[in-house]
């Protein structure tokens, strides 16, 4: 909650706090503050427990964090029934970028690169991808000064 607060900032809030409501009632304040935090912390125990409950045993597994599409999606990623381990494991993003960056530079993939070669089949011709300059079309009538 408070992870990006410094030293200073903590200081300076605590001055405030103190300037403001006063070192008589601060005490007070902080009791009222943590009571409130403690009583709301309940409250959503209560209810997650009532939810839990009424969802039946099928769902004793059930975390509310997962509701949390990063939370979700981290822990269905790291189930492996689909084989996405094995599938990262395996793809090296360096070497494929490289071997594209050869392929489009014209430069043979196998020589210049130690390890397994990609199975993608290639062209036995090479592929100019380089930008020609193309000569301008005059489309325009010509000028006659005379005729202005």
């Amino acid at each position: 909650m408070f992870n990006d607060i410094g030293p200073l900032e903590l200081v300076t809030l605590i001055v405030l706090a103190v300037l403001v409501f006063g070192p008589d009632k601060l005490p007070k304040f902080i009791q009222d503050v943590t009571r409130t935090l403690r009583k709301i912390r309940e409250f959503s125990d209560n209810a997650k427990n009532d939810i839990r409950s009424e969802l039946g045993p099928e769902f004793k597994d059930f975390e509310f964090e997962d509701l949390n599409p990063k939370a979700f999606l981290r822990k269905q990623l790291d189930n492996d029934e689909l084989g996405l381990k094995d599938i990262r494991s395996t793809f090296d993003l360096k070497r494929e970028m490289a071997e594209l960056t050869d392929s489009v530079n014209g430069h043979d993939t196998a020589a210049a690169l130690p390890g397994p070669t990609s199975s993608a089949p290639t062209s036995g011709g090479r592929v100019d991808m380089t930008k020609k300059p193309e000569a301008p079309k005059d489309d325009r009538p010509p000028f006659d000064a005379d005729a202005t």
